[in-house]
């Protein structure tokens, strides 16, 4: 398992986000594109994972409603994958959820995501529920954990 620096980054790393985000997913998006879905959102929250001062995974989330806090977007760059660095990046964007008393972490994934899937249950979401991603033409399991769990 490596072990990566997993940290806390403001808006002005948006455009290392935006940069690894469109070297490990299809269609690739621009900064405005990121720039939309956090404008307005409360308690947002970037976290940057290093292996060896080399930006290698990104998380993003945000407030969903007050006692809910959604992991938006998470991604590892696909040379650095099967390492456990989402794993990290997810246990710190849930420590950081509990920090900001969220009582549950909610994320979705497609189905197609099986390595996400497997992380997902592994860190003992539950699947709450299914969505119909339209831009993708394809369903999301919504997972949710409660955060008192990490306590």
């Amino acid at each position: 398992m490596a072990d990566a620096e997993v940290v806390v980054v403001g808006t002005g790393e948006l455009p290392l986000i935006v940069e690894l985000y469109n070297e490990m997913f299809r269609p690739p998006h621009d900064l405005d594109f990121f720039q939309r879905r956090l404008r307005g959102r409360y308690n947002s929250l970037l976290l940057i994972a290093n292996i060896g001062g080399r930006p290698v995974g990104f998380s993003t989330g945000f407030e969903l409603k007050p006692s809910v806090f959604f992991g938006w977007l998470t991604g590892v760059l696909p040379d650095y994958r099967r390492q456990g660095i989402a794993m990290q990046l997810q246990t710190a964007q849930s420590a950081w959820a509990s920090e900001h008393e969220y009582g549950f972490i909610r994320m979705e994934c497609h189905n197609h995501h099986r390595p996400i899937l497997h992380m997902a249950i592994a860190m003992d979401f539950n699947i709450v529920g299914f969505r119909w991603d339209a831009e993708r033409s394809d369903n999301l399991i919504v997972f949710e954990k409660h955060l008192s769990a990490e306590t």
